[in-house]
């Protein structure tokens, strides 16, 4: 089977710790800004909270494919973020792998 053309996307999710959600949030901004800077076939990294508990931070990554992504884990901002993050939550849900079908006019 070939390489499909659709976007390879991720879905990582964290319940944080109350307490150290500004320093969870500066370590994902990084990883986001630097991911979507430095890495060409990232064309998007949100760092989404949630209004109803803000301790359930939410990461939407869109990479060219699959490769993209694989380029991504061995950069040094996702070193950096996995040196931090695990002493600033309470979980990580596993993370999820998808295809992008479509996409809304816009982009925004």
């Amino acid at each position: 089977m070939s390489e499909t053309k659709r976007p390879f996307v991720v879905i990582a999710e964290f319940k944080v710790n109350p307490e150290h959600l500004d320093a969870f949030l500066a370590l994902a901004a990084d990883d986001a800004t630097s991911s979507v800077a430095h890495e060409p076939g990232c064309s998007t990294f949100d760092v989404c909270v949630s209004p109803d508990d803000p301790g359930t931070v939410l990461f939407y990554e869109v990479y060219e494919n699959r490769a993209a992504f694989d380029a991504h884990l061995e950069t040094p901002h996702l070193a950096r973020f996995r040196a931090g993050f695990p002493a600033l939550i309470e979980a990580e849900r596993p993370v999820r792998f998808l295809e992008r079908a479509c996409r809304g006019a816009g982009g925004a």
